[in-house]
């Protein structure tokens, strides 16, 4: 009984087949990966001195992570801390029982989520001018703070409604109005439903600062192009910063894992044994209830 019901247990021909179509696939996925490295060695792009020296000065380390990581973080920062309390309010709205506050809120969150992010922010840096200082900054935290939020407010909708309805009912049965049973019931549960779609969010908000490049922003992005527009090194300029983008990532999901297990927890099964003692007593009383 320990074999898959879904599925036969491969035979011995089957193995063998498998085996190969593994060792086939490992063989045309290195040969590949050879042709792409083959490819950059001819064009230079693995030469020490000229394309990966630059990323051992001092100048340019303190360009790609002051100027290039730190302004990138500061966005994102920005960006989702304008994007929470933005969910917060038009995600809690868009569960209100008056219409005139629940289609508003439908209406913005809707909107924000259907448009672009790139077009929202060249829209808002041509809205602040172009010409002003920080105004492509600020368009790039403008702009995810209300694609980010619109999310937001999606998914906190969907975790409050995923609160169980006992819970909000007890609350109304106690006599607390729905503005307290939304703030200490509702809300606080709907959050740590929430809480992993959050970080991910934030995922997405650090990545799509990347965009900022096209708007002028500071960023990483923006270092990279200027170091591989002066030493001609694109190829080992996208490796550096992709790799500081997956470093703050893997640090970021480590911190969603982190928070999943502290304060969300893992479900446990439903214990009986009350139930089965209940059962037993009154079958022990002779049904007498």
């Amino acid at each position: 009984m320990s074999n898959s019901v879904l599925f036969d247990a491969p035979g011995p021909k089957t193995v063998v087949r498998h085996r190969l179509y593994a060792l086939g696939t490992a063989v045309v996925l290195l040969g590949l990966a050879w042709w792409i490295y083959d490819g950059f060695n001819d064009a230079g792009q693995f030469d020490y001195e000229k394309k990966w020296e630059v990323f051992t000065t001092p100048d340019f380390i303190r360009a790609l992570l002051v100027d290039g990581l730190l302004k990138t973080l500061q966005m994102a920062f920005g960006a989702i801390l304008g994007a929470i309390v933005f969910g917060v309010v038009f995600g809690v709205a868009k569960l209100s029982d008056h219409a005139w506050i629940r289609w508003p809120a439908t209406i913005v969150v809707e909107f924000f989520r259907a448009v672009p992010v790139l077009l929202l922010m060249v829209f808002t840096w041509f809205s602040l001018g172009i010409k002003q200082d920080n105004s492509s900054f600020w368009a790039v935290v403008i702009a995810l703070t209300l694609y980010n939020g619109a999310v937001l407010a999606e998914v906190l909708r969907a975790g409050i409604n995923a609160v169980p309805k006992g819970q909000g009912e007890a609350a109304y049965a106690i006599g607390m109005r729905k503005t307290q049973v939304m703030s200490s019931i509702l809300l606080p549960q709907g959050v740590k439903i929430m809480l992993p779609a959050l970080v991910s969010q934030c995922i997405v908000a650090l990545k799509d600062t990347a965009l900022g490049t096209l708007v002028l922003a500071p960023g990483l992005t923006k270092v990279g192009t200027q170091i591989y527009l002066e030493f001609n090194n694109r190829v080992p300029t996208m490796f550096v910063v992709a790799a500081l983008y997956i470093t703050v990532n893997l640090l970021l999901t480590l911190l969603a894992n982190w928070l999943q297990k502290r304060y969300v927890g893992e479900k446990k099964p439903l214990e009986l044994t009350a139930v089965g003692n209940l059962n037993g007593g009154a079958g022990g009383a002779g049904g007498t209830i």
